[in-house]
């Protein structure tokens, strides 16, 4: 399956490989992935057959790939995000160098900061970085915590009368105060980056029929990096079997997208759970794809996976550890060390998983601002 990022473009670097940018070393070794998770139309067909180049990993266990013609065992591949975020950079800073030559204008992305909690300056700073990087303009707003309802929506209001803005990106989270559904729905849709708004969430659910948008632009970020890294890596998601685990609140955005994602891809079953799903453990066991955004530390054990599974996950949580010299470090959903020794893939955290999503953010704001401007 091709990759989703440039699929109305016309530009030849969306072809490129995983392999080009795999970094190979001494020490490195040539993992051949089994034909049941590879796509059944690579994107490079004179390319290097269906092998990747991949670093050890330091578990120091191995298992046996399923579909394999033998036996021989492999490590786990650590679906490297970071490597794929920035090949996909790669690829965005062309095409707007190659707006800023045939039509002398590039995209603009606003960036809505309300108050600092959650790091949100960290984040916001690292967001302009990226867009720097590629050459995507950029205009900040940082506004104080204690601001209104009303000026956070007024600012947005200005902004989707802006002509020369393209994007705009609400940095969350927002202050208790303020009512999130209704000033992310206040960005218009063509505007919307994040895919936040019910218009896109409605065209993205309607498979055959997209009056307004071509997918798959406008797509919720976190679930359209995980869709792309499996198209990176040429994983097939066809006939498979996938679950996709969500926070269960009325404010999960990830698992709902990344289900409609993977329904188009023709997944054979699709199952979106939560944390209190009954049962969870043998659902997840059934799955060839673990999709996970629960928000919950360690929450996916690692005997919940079937063997040669692929798993992403999503989760950024902050458990205590005395060790660390700041107190604290980051984990996912899923028991890494553990999953290690079922899974054939997955994604290591930390490791790259807010580079993907702002990678997303990134094609986004291109997508949005090709449209604006009748650019192809």
């Amino acid at each position: 399956m091709a990759s989703t990022i440039f699929s109305n473009c016309s530009s030849s670097t969306a072809t490129a490989r995983l392999s080009k940018f795999d970094t190979t070393q001494s020490g490195s070794l040539r993992l051949r992935l089994p034909p049941s998770f590879l796509s059944c139309k690579p994107r490079n067909p004179a390319g290097f057959g269906t092998s990747i180049s991949m670093q050890r990993r330091s578990c120091n266990s191995s298992i046996t790939a399923v579909a394999m013609p033998t036996s021989t065992k492999i490590p786990t591949v650590k679906l490297n995000r970071k490597a794929v975020a920035k090949q996909i950079g790669d690829e965005i800073s062309i095409e707007i160098s190659r707006m800023r030559d045939e039509i002398g204008v590039t995209p603009m992305l606003a960036i809505i900061q309300v108050g600092d909690s959650n790091h949100s300056p960290v984040h916001v700073a690292n967001k302009f970085k990226a867009c720097e990087a590629v050459g995507i303009e950029t205009d900040v707003v940082c506004l104080k915590e204690d601001s209104t309802e009303e000026e956070v929506l007024e600012r947005i209001s200005q902004f989707n009368e802006k002509s020369s803005v393209h994007g705009i990106h609400i940095q969350l989270p927002l202050p208790r105060h303020m009512d999130k559904a209704k000033i992310l729905n206040a960005v218009r849709a063509e505007k919307d980056v994040d895919g936040y708004n019910p218009l896109n969430n409605g065209v993205l659910s309607t498979r055959d029929h997209e009056p307004l948008f071509l997918f798959p632009s406008l797509i919720p970020c976190t679930a359209k990096g995980c869709i792309e890294l499996l198209h990176r890596y040429e994983i097939r998601i066809k006939g498979k079997s996938v679950v996709v685990i969500g926070n269960g609140s009325g404010n999960d955005i990830v698992a709902p997208a990344a289900a409609v994602l993977l329904q188009r891809e023709d997944a054979a079953k699709v199952t979106v759970v939560h944390p209190g799903t009954k049962n969870l453990a043998e659902i997840i066991r059934q799955a060839d794809i673990v999709i996970t955004a629960a928000e919950k530390a360690y929450l996916v054990r690692g005997c919940w996976i079937k063997p040669g599974a692929i798993v992403i996950d999503t989760g950024y949580n902050i458990i205590i550890d005395r060790k660390s010299h700041l107190g604290y470090r980051f984990v996912g959903d899923v028991c890494y060390d553990e999953a290690c020794e079922r899974a054939l893939a997955i994604t290591p955290v930390p490791g790259g998983a807010d580079s993907m999503t702002i990678a997303m953010l990134l094609s986004n704001t291109l997508l949005a601002g090709k449209r604006a401007l009748k650019f192809e």
